[in-house]
């Protein structure tokens, strides 16, 4: 067995091919392998070892008659040893084929054998999904399993995908700068200190936005980029401090030519990463449509059981909690579960209770019978409002009724998510369904009630709709934006707008998000200089690495087509970051804790 005084750190032979590449045509050659022993079974005589690498296993079998060195190696290997081996590709008997493998129908009769590194025992199964805390303390195992192995070679063959079609029309690759400046693009910057500017700091970008709109000043016409952006904020489950995004600007688009390129690269990426072909061109929905009809911004298209306004029924209600919402401006929405989707009584008042932790909305149901009408909601209701109830949602006898009332602002989305717990409760997203689609007309502005000003939807540097510009100081909350999004199975995969490419007209949009002109010199000034000197129109879009990877690989969790993720508290269990770093450190970037 190798120990410090035998270790060589060069292997004993070239690797040949590898394990999980071999394959009948292989027959009667000789070949060399590398790779870890996966499972290994002793018949007393013969040792069969599963040889693995990146391209999956071999069986490697072992004879004590024709090679007894090798078998005494073999004898010695334990689970997940480092092995090098040399052998003859071989034809397995017709009763041994192993149809689970790729190359189960061939094995290597080993000739020579040498371990190339022995391993502790394993602290977690690689045949089987772990905890997932445990996973990420043991990432550089956790990466040996097929699933992780499979999961980033799809990433890269979308990146590649990518690549091909953005060279292929015409488009640059550029880098640009992870050390920058602080600039409020949404979330919090990561701050770097500058060791030689006591004092000051260096950002890690939130996204290369400002930087990609100098460089269609810069006349480079068409940008892309594989770029890292970083976000200091709260994490959520698909959330992670540092991600990748496709960067994408072009010189004088319209939103349509954004669309045509955005929508061939995703048709690239499936092609290279699954050998799939997408139906060109996508459909389109304007957002007000989508928040009508889904409650959402990111409809999942995949199901129905579409939301619909059902204001207009209760207009002389004697249901007081309905009466006064309407009182308050408010509105009523529904959704029809036809009759082969049953929730029990228990589930409905589940339903109820969480919808009512999550945002104080009540939820009111009925459930249609022949001609009867049941729920605690049904007497409060009119034999008219049943009638113009029942047209609106085109019940059928079975249907349950289920309506939220209260603000547009929260019953559209509120009842979006009863829509998407419906989807799954019945079964109804299928993974192997695609539905994708461009959202388009976005507000240009939303109103913080925390902070009690506008906020941008999009970001600050998105153009207004041409025809709405004379609504920027009499109604800002009807300006739509120039934006869209590409959403596939209710996941957002990119979004982008065109850009402002006014001085001015910049400048207006930054009054109206609440800084002054001094303010927003201060912090944009290097771009509002630069679109001043004749800058063209641009716009274009990003599109997020791992979102579109994850739904590639068929999971629910980012955090596995990242090789090295941390959690949801921004902590790398693995390596220990963030970590304290020594007085010395810190005395010369001139920094003190005071925690």
């Amino acid at each position: 067995m190798s120990n410090s005084n035998t270790f060589s750190p060069l292997p004993p032979w070239p690797r040949s091919d590898y394990c999980g590449a071999l394959r009948a045509i292989d027959e009667n050659r000789e070949v060399a392998l590398w790779g870890w022993v996966g499972a290994r079974r002793d018949h007393g005589g013969l040792i069969f070892i599963d040889l693995r690498d990146r391209e999956g296993a071999i069986q490697v079998v072992f004879n004590p008659e024709r090679a007894s060195a090798a078998h005494t190696v073999a004898a010695q290997a334990r689970s997940e040893f480092y092995l090098a081996i040399r052998g003859k590709v071989l034809r397995r008997s017709s009763n041994t084929v192993n149809p689970e493998l790729a190359t189960g129908d061939i094995e290597v009769a080993a000739v020579e054998a040498q371990i190339l590194n022995p391993s502790w025992p394993m602290p977690l199964h690689l045949d089987a999904v772990s905890d997932e805390q445990l996973r990420l303390k043991y990432r550089y195992l956790d990466l040996r399993r097929p699933e992780m192995q499979r999961n980033l070679r799809i990433r890269h063959q979308a990146v590649r995908g990518a690549r091909e079609f953005l060279d292929g029309q015409g488009f640059i690759e550029i880098e640009t700068p992870i050390l920058w400046r602080a600039t409020p693009e949404g979330a919090r910057d990561y701050l770097v200190p500058s060791r030689v500017n006591p004092g000051k700091f260096y950002a890690l970008p939130q996204s290369p936005q400002l930087l990609k709109q100098v460089l269609m000043v810069g006349g480079f016409d068409r940008y892309y980029q594989i770029a890292r952006c970083f976000r200091d904020e709260d994490l959520r489950a698909n959330r992670q401090p540092e991600f990748t995004q496709i960067d994408i600007e072009m010189t004088g688009p319209r939103p349509q030519d954004v669309m045509a390129v955005g929508q061939g690269m995703m048709a690239s990426i499936y092609r290279a990463a699954l050998g799939a072909e997408l139906e060109l061109p996508f459909p389109q929905m304007k957002y007000g449509e989508a928040m009508d009809r889904f409650g959402s911004d990111k409809p999942d298209l995949r199901f129905g059981l579409e939301l619909r306004n059902l204001t207009s029924a209760f207009g002389e209600t004697q249901f007081r909690v309905f009466a006064e919402t309407l009182a308050g401006k408010g509105v009523i929405y529904g959704i029809a579960l036809p009759a082969g989707m049953q929730l029990a009584r228990r589930e409905l008042d589940e339903l109820a209770e969480s919808l009512r932790a999550r945002s104080g909305l009540g939820l009111a149901w009925a459930r249609i019978a022949g001609n009867e009408w049941q729920g605690p909601i049904a007497r409060h209701l009119s034999a008219t409002e049943r009638a113009q109830i029942a047209d609106l949602m085109e019940l059928a006898d079975g249907a349950t009724l289920l309506m939220v009332a209260g603000s547009r602002t929260k019953v559209r989305p509120v009842l979006g998510e009863v829509r998407l717990q419906l989807g799954s409760r019945f079964e109804l997203r299928k993974s192997d369904q695609r539905r994708f689609l461009w959202v388009t007309d976005f507000p240009l502005f939303d109103y913080s009630e925390e902070d009690r000003r506008l906020v941008s939807v999009n970001h600050p540097f998105t153009a207004p709709h041409p025809e709405d510009l004379d609504r920027l100081d009499s109604d800002p909350l009807k300006v739509r934006a120039l934006a869209y999004d590409m959403v596939l199975n209710g996941e957002e995969l990119g979004g982008g707008s065109i850009r402002i490419h006014n001085r001015e007209l910049q400048l207006k949009i930054f009054e109206q998000l609440g800084l002054t002109r001094e303010e927003a010199l201060e912090k944009f000034g290097f771009l509002l200089d630069a679109l001043s000197y004749g800058a063209p129109p641009h716009g274009g879009i990003a599109f997020g690495v791992e979102r579109i990877s994850m739904l590639l690989c068929g999971t629910d969790s980012i955090r596995d087509v990242m090789a090295f993720p941390k959690t949801q508290k921004a902590v790398d269990l693995m390596s220990g970051a963030p970590s304290e770093v020594g007085v010395e450190q810190l005395r010369d970037l001139a920094i003190k804790v005071t925690i």
